[in-house]
Formats: structure tokens, C-alpha cells, sequence
């Protein structure tokens, strides 16, 4: 009998139960934290010991409920946008224009892939998409089928042409910014190699997604027939579904300049889309109970996706109840401190990626991890221009890849790929971008890049 690969909610519940299990052998730690400019960070020589609180099993229990309460601005975030889409979905417009799209790029669909891998990396450098992805993927779900690809390289496109440039970000806020200034490097500094960066590790995505997908292509979808989501029943784009679109182009325009310069975050956009959602619906002719039905069809058909953010979370509470995510980093500094450089710059490049995986957020590691691992640097003879992209490179990485990150576990199952399809897809690029990144890195190390 063939074995089951388990399902996502019990692989993640699975992790806390593990970590649960590890908090009885890892001594519990701490280290002291200061305010640097406004932010939390860490005292690199302050590590002690502290009172050990292992969990048990009622914090199993309660890790779920507590993870939800930590990500409940990106749960209902979630929730809004499967609203807001499942509306634009109702009036036909989105249909409508990947019709038009299909026929103008009809077989040159390799194109089109290539083109969006390149937006949506460039998304991820400038401005550290990621979250954002998520109001993309329905429709780039839609552009795929009518180009005869699955719903992988839909997800592919967005999440993972993102997440190659949140990686090799040159402009980043969230990540080069928070950390250079952090390593006290001048912010934005060493663009051109950043640069060099970015390109190397978009072309090798666009590539690989491209002849992914080329490999499992199949007939387009051609099924132009009403659906129950399309009342018109055309596939035409009229005076309703054009306005629809403008409605869309206009609130994704402003996610762009929102996030760029007005600071927004994840209750801007919330409630941006709340307004995309009854524009679109009155004006593509729901009317306001067709507007608001559809809106909790769609919130309704998401829940799953926005309940794992939640679970996903749960691993994370059950380290920092029981005080042992500095613990973990702690061990991590000290196996690296006494290498040679270049075995050093790979030790701390591993300890990012595996850092990763306690700490999702690109700015809570590098908060916790630079005021560490940039003296350290400085111990070894790297740079620490160098070790703030060891830091970029681990942190962005796996953002496509670990369970424990929220926003692409809410993606995958708003695409409807299992984590573990996901895992086939994705592997072999996660090996080739490691792989990329430790070169990078040893490059950056001999040209001694800085400027310190």
C-alpha cells in the first residue's frame, strides 16, 4: 500500500509537538537587549543562562490559538483578499482579460513567464515583496491554465520571482536597510555588486521556472462557457468588466507606491482591498448582496489557507515561551567563532538559512542576528558588507520553502498546491540558489567588499 505523504496541519502540528519535545535538553537563554535608532537589538556579548520553562503539553495545546493571535493582521489579511478576489472573480473581468491576454501572446507563453518572473523579482528587490504576492496569485493561477501550465508555475511566477529578489535585494527596506544600519554600514551601500547579485539569481530562476514548465505543459484551457462565477457568460471585456480592471490596476498601483512611500503594511492593504471589493462589485453589476455573498464565498474558501499562517506560528511560540531561540543562535555563533574566513563565511551563511526557520521575519533576524554575527565577523577577518548578505541570502532563500513561513504557506494554498508537490517543484532551485550563494559570498569575501 502506498504510504500518504501527511497532510500540511498535521506535518506543522507534528514541528510543535518536536519542539516541544526539544525544550526539555536545550538549556534555556537570553541575551540582553538595548534600543539602537528606535529598534530592539541585541547585546552580542550578554548571553546567560535563565530559569528553564519547558513546554508541555498544554503549551502544544495552546500553541495554535497563541500562533493566531501573533499573525492575526496577516490571517485576516488573508481572509480580505479571498474576499476581495473572489468579488472581481464574480463579474468576469479577470476572465475576460486573461482571454485577451492568452490570444495576443498565444504560443509565447514562455515569454510571458519569463517577463512576470522578472516584475515580481524586481517587486521582491525594491521593495520587499512578499506578502503582497498573495493578491497576484489568483489571477496568475487563472493566465496559466488559459497558457496550458499548472497551478505551480502560477505560484512559481509570483512567489518564487519574488522571493529570488527579496534574496538578492539591492533596495530593500526590510532587509538591506534594517541590517546595514544595524552593521553600521552606510544604508544602501555596495549597490553595484548587489546588483550583480540580483541578476545572477533572476536569471537562474527565470530559467529554471521556464523550462519547468515547458516540460509539463499541456493543451491551454479553452472553456470560454459561463460559469456560475461569470453570470455575463462572456468572455468579452465591456464597459462593467473594463471598469473592474481599472478598479484592480488602480489598487495594485497603490500597493507599489503605498509600500514604497507611504509606509504601508499589511492593515493599509487590508483594508485597500475591502475597497477593491465593493467598488468591483457594484460596478461590475453584483449589486450589494451579490457583493457582499460573494465576498464571504471567498473568505470562506480561503480559511484553511489562513488558519496554517497560525500553526505555522506555533513552533516559533513554543521556543520563545521557553526561552531557548537565543539559546539555539547562541550555539550557532560560537560552532563559526574560531574558523578560518572562508569556512567562516559559510558558517555563518548557515546559520542564517537555519536561523530562518525560527525566525521568519526579515527584519526580527536581522535585529537578532547582526548585532552577533557582525562582531564576529570583524573576529575572522570578513567583512561585514559580506555577512550582511550571508544574512540577505539566508533569510530569503527559504522564504519559499519552510512551513514555518506564513504568507507562502497562505500562498500555496491559495494556488491549492500541497507543501509537499511544492517541495518536488521547488528543491532542486533551493539547491541551485544555496549553491549560488555561498559562490557569491566567497566572491564578495576575496574582493574584500565594502566599505568595511
Amino acid at each position: 500500500m502506498k504510504a500518504r505523504v501527511p497532510h500540511t496541519f498535521a506535518l506543522l502540528f507534528g514541528l510543535i509537538v518536536l519542539a516541544a519535545v526539544a525544550t526539555h535538553f536545550v538549556p534555556a537563554g537570553t541575551f540582553d537587549r538595548v534600543e539602537l535608532q528606535g529598534r530592539e537589538v541585541v547585546e552580542p556579548n550578554s548571553f546567560h543562562h535563565v530559569e528553564a520553562n519547558p513546554a508541555g503539553v498544554t503549551e502544544v495545546f495552546l500553541a495554535f490559538p497563541k500562533g493566531l493571535l501573533e499573525t492575526a493582521h496577516i490571517v485576516f489579511y488573508i481572509f480580505l483578499i479571498g474576499g476581495a478576489f473572489s468579488v472581481v472573480n464574480a463579474t468576469g473581468a479577470i476572465e475576460a482579460m486573461i482571454h485577451g491576454v492568452v490570444r495576443a501572446c498565444r504560443g509565447n507563453g514562455e515569454v510571458v513567464i519569463a517577463v512576470l518572473v522578472v516584475l515580481f523579482s524586481l517587486g521582491g528587490a525594491t521593495i520587499g515583496m512578499a506578502e503582497e504576492t498573495l493578491v497576484f496569485l489568483p489571477a496568475l493561477v487563472v493566465l496559466a491554465r488559459r497558457l496550458g501550465y499548472n497551478e505551480i508555475t502560477a505560484g512559481a511566477i509570483g512567489l518564487v520571482g519574488a522571493g529570488a529578489g527579496f534574496a538578492g535585494a539591492f533596495l530593500n527596506p526590510f532587509t538591506v536597510g534594517v541590517a546595514q544600519d544595524i552593521a553600521g554600514l552606510p544604508v544602501f551601500s555596495g549597490i553595484g555588486f548587489r546588483l550583480v547579485v540580483w541578476a545572477v539569481l533572476t536569471t537562474i530562476t527565470v530559467v529554471y521556472i521556464v523550462l519547468w514548465s515547458r516540460r509539463r505543459r499541456t493543451e491551454p484551457t479553452t472553456d470560454d462557457h459561463p460559469s456560475a462565477q461569470n453570470p455575463a457568460g462572456s468572455s468579452s471585456l465591456g464597459p462593467r468588466k473594463w471598469s473592474v480592471l481599472l478598479v484592480l490596476l488602480a489598487a495594485l498601483a497603490a500597493v507599489v507606491v503605498g509600500a514604497m512611500s507611504w509606509g504601508w503594511g499589511i492593515f493599509e492593504l487590508s483594508g485597500l482591498f475591502v475597497g477593491v471589493a465593493i467598488l468591483a462589485g457594484l460596478l461590475g453589476g453584483l449589486g450589494a448582496n451579490g457583493t457582499a455573498e460573494r465576498f464571504v464565498e471567498g473568505a470562506a474558501a480561503i480559511a484553511g489557507g489562513a488558519l496554517v499562517v497560525g500553526l505555522a506560528r506555533g513552533v516559533l511560540v513554543i521556543f520563545e515561551a521557553s526561552s531557548v531561540t537565543d539559546t539555539i543562535l547562541y550555539a550557532m555563533a560560537s560552532a563559526v567563532q574560531n574558523l578560518p574566513a572562508d569556512i567562516s563565511i559559510a558558517g555563518i551563511y548557515g546559520i542564517q538559512v537555519l536561523l530562518n526557520f525560527l525566525v521568519p521575519s526579515g527584519s526580527g533576524q536581522a535585529a537578532l542576528s547582526i548585532p552577533i554575527l557582525a562582531p564576529l565577523a570583524d573576529l575572522v577577518g570578513v567583512t561585514r558588507q559580506t555577512t550582511v548578505l550571508a544574512y540577505q541570502f539566508g533569510d530569503g532563500f527559504t522564504n519559499v520553502f519552510t512551513p514555518t513561513q506564513g504568507y507562502f504557506m497562505a500562498g500555496l494554498a491559495l494556488i491549492k498546491v500541497s507543501w509537499e508537490d511544492w517541495v518536488k517543484f521547488i528543491w532542486p532551485l533551493q539547491c541551485m540558489w544555496i549553491g549560488t550563494g555561498l559562490v557569491l559570498l566567497l566572491i564578495s569575501h576575496w574582493m574584500n567588499w565594502g566599505p568595511f
